[in-house]
């Protein structure tokens, strides 16, 4: 048996998905985007227009129903070559990299500033090397790029970096068809992308029951273009969400089950992913923290509903509002982990972030892969290994005075036990102090700086890579070219390089 979380009584569930239903039937969602309202209306979904005046498509609870019948309940990512990565559903927790950000923290010289091309490469280059993180994201913007075609530029910028899947989305109303014909690029037809999908996007609820031109056409394009999508409302409490847990937990699950309505009314079958990004409204900065305790209850609480309904999660946790790594950045990086790895949450977006996921910390996300590598260790089965009867393991503690080389410790430690990487402090002063004394932002600074070194990348045909600039300069509104990247880093030959690839290739996220 795992370790299970439960904050919302037996009682309350069936109110709660009650209630979220009677909001869609009676009040509806206003569907800015003019297609996807009329493809909804031609469903027979009716239109009525509400208190704020605005006309929202009404959806009856058993259209929601029959869509949460259909929606998946399980599926499986794959790499950038097509090979099966892993399955997102049930209790499986994956932890991913957060995304939105604007700024990094410079690891080198210590500056919040504006992200570029140069810093989006070494993330990805350091997150394809980190044990713990299931897949990546599109984490942060490149600022010396059009913001047009960003979304695919950083996209681009993934699938010439590493193989593993990726978070990702689209900027703009239009961006979904480029970004998914670069990744059919990967694969033999757009029914072969469909079948081996190598990413998922979000698609954001915008709050007040609306989803803006930009969601509805994206969650279209993605639907259509078999890519699945993850849900994300903002739902913000004390602000445009109840103060109350129970409240706030009714709006978000009513803003998803119109996402997943919406989706499965499109294509039957979409794979969606129940998420959420939520926040507290601070009353004394007016600040809207995601790291809050009272956020982080809102999101095992939705997470307790989605998996009644038996649909996949994801979650905005695992992150920070520090500006620094520091010791609020350790907390509440840890409590959100922890929280959403006992939750199983399937993916959890969040490593990495600081600062109202505004800056991205490549020394955070190397920290933050040992935390998120703890929460999943702490999620291992409660069973019976060889240990009971007890009887025999204390006679041979009582004859030997330890238990260090007996042959149950010597075959079941390497599992039982979970050791950190060099970016803790787990030894003692006086070794301590012979390795140099360095501070935590030492370790995870030189920790950065190794994972860039080991870097290998990945090949990729000098022809696909030409037509994956082609179709982001096709894109482009200004002569203005393209940022520069990074050299590559060539491969070393080898059998055992070989064996390398295959093994960083095979890697799965799991709790």
């Amino acid at each position: 048996m795992r370790p299970r979380l439960r904050v919302v009584p037996d009682e309350l569930i069936a109110p709660i998905i009650g209630e979220a239903k009677r909001i869609l039937a009676e009040i509806g969602v206003e569907v800015r985007g003019a297609r996807l309202r009329e493809r909804l209306l031609g469903h027979g979904l009716k239109l009525a227009r509400t208190a704020d005046d605005a006309e929202r498509v009404l959806f009856p609870p058993e259209v929601v129903d029959r869509a949460i019948e259909t929606a998946p309940k399980t599926f499986a990512l794959f790499d950038r070559d097509g090979a099966p990565y892993t399955e997102l559903g049930g209790d499986k927790v994956h932890f991913v990299p957060g995304s939105s950000g604007l700024h990094v923290l410079d690891h080198r010289s210590g500056e919040t500033r504006l992200s570029n091309t140069h810093d989006f490469i070494e993330y990805v280059r350091v997150a394809d090397g980190l044990k713990n993180l299931g897949y990546l994201a599109t984490a942060f913007s490149t600022n010396d790029i059009e913001p047009q075609i960003s979304d695919a530029w950083r996209l681009y910028l993934v699938l010439c970096n590493s193989l593993k899947p990726v978070v990702s989305g689209a900027f703009t109303e239009h961006g979904v068809p480029r970004m998914a014909r670069m990744m059919q690029l990967f694969r033999r037809d757009q029914a072969d992308l469909i079948a081996r999908p190598m990413s998922i996007f979000t698609v954001t609820a915008t709050g007040f029951y609306r989803y803006s031109e930009d969601s509805c056409q994206n969650l279209m394009d993605c639907a259509e273009s078999g890519i699945p999508v993850e849900i994300v409302p903002v739902t913000l409490m004390g602000l445009i969400a109840p103060v109350t847990l129970v409240g706030a937990t009714v709006m978000h699950v009513a803003d998803v089950l119109a996402g997943v309505t919406m989706a499965q009314l499109i294509k039957p079958g979409t794979p969606v992913l129940f998420g959420g990004a939520p926040a507290t409204f601070h009353m004394k900065t007016a600040m809207s923290p995601m790291a809050a305790i009272e956020t982080l209850h809102l999101n095992v609480a939705y997470v307790e509903i989605a998996k009644h309904l038996g649909l996949p999660t994801q979650g905005y946790m695992a992150l920070s509002e520090g500006k620094f790594l520091d010791a609020q950045a350790g907390a509440e990086s840890f409590a959100g982990a922890l929280l959403a790895a006992i939750s199983g949450v399937n993916s959890v977006s969040g490593p990495g972030m600081l600062d109202y996921v505004l800056t991205f910390s490549l020394e955070k996300l190397v920290f933050d892969d040992e935390l998120c590598g703890q929460a999943l260790h702490f999620c291992h089965e409660f069973a019976v290994m060889d240990d009971l009867p007890t009887v025999d393991l204390v006679r041979q503690l009582l004859a030997e005075k330890h238990l260090l080389t007996a042959p149950h410790t010597l075959s079941y430690w390497p599992r039982e036990l979970y050791l950190p990487g060099p970016v803790f402090d787990r030894i003692n002063r006086e070794t301590w102090l012979q390795q140099g004394g360095r501070s935590l932002e030492q370790r995870v600074r030189a920790e950065v700086e190794r994972l860039l070194g080991a870097y290998s990348s990945p090949p990729t045909d000098v022809r696909l890579e030409a037509e994956l600039l082609g179709l982001i300069k096709a894109g482009l509104t200004t002569d203005q070219p393209l940022p520069a990247t990074l050299p590559p880093v060539e491969r070393p030959s080898g059998q055992g390089e070989r064996e390398a690839r295959r093994g960083r290739r095979s890697r799965r996220g799991q709790a």
